[in-house]
């Protein structure tokens, strides 16, 4: 069976596929990817970051079932250069993705791939497009400086931006939630390790 979501049909079979694929080299035997720290150009840089953590996404589509997965994550760098591990709850690494230099590209086990942009990479990964030049700020618990936000209206804590609803009333336990309205529905919540 292929890593991503190939198997399976639709945008919400393809979250579904890609977190509980997630799950699949421990579960059938298959190769996962050789632990590779950044570059070190990438934590180096004035804006990098590195959190780490957990992400879940939860898509709820047409059919009104919701589908996703859990996996770790480990990102570093920033907007313009960085990197994205994708591991399963046991640990084997089953995706890092990479881009920089008008570069973007994703390696899993069965080989690496290029993208277009992050977008591109985003659905290929997650099943949806998620915002990865502005999560480097929202898991800060802030908005991306390169649109408009409103916040939410008190008593809760948070902001919307680019359609999502970023919901921060448990940020100091390290979770964080976005959610995005539509079809399909899509929630991703991440707890970022105490380190962070």
């Amino acid at each position: 069976m292929t890593w991503m979501t190939r198997a399976l049909p639709g945008r919400r079979a393809g979250m579904a596929g890609a977190l509980a694929l997630a799950l699949l080299p421990v579960l059938s035997g298959c190769a996962s990817l050789a632990p590779q720290a950044p570059p070190a150009a990438l934590l180096n840089a004035p804006d990098a970051v590195h959190l780490t953590g957990r992400l879940s996404v939860q898509v709820t589509g047409v059919s009104g079932r919701p589908s996703g997965g859990n996996v770790s994550f480990d990102l570093s760098g920033g907007p313009t250069a960085g990197q994205l591990e994708l591991s399963t709850p046991l640990g084997a690494l089953v995706a890092r993705a990479r881009w920089g230099g008008g570069e973007v590209s994703l390696q899993t086990p069965e080989g690496e791939r290029r993208f277009e942009d992050l977008d591109a990479l985003t659905r290929e990964m997650l099943g949806e497009t998620i915002p990865l030049a502005a999560l480097f700020d929202w898991l800060r618990g802030q908005p991306w400086p390169q649109a408009a936000h409103e916040p939410l209206p008190a008593p809760q804590s948070g902001f919307e931006q680019l359609g999502w609803r970023l919901d921060l009333a448990r940020r100091a336990d390290g979770l964080i939630i976005a959610s995005r309205n539509g079809e399909p529905s899509v929630t991703l919540r991440a707890r970022l390790d105490a380190s962070n």
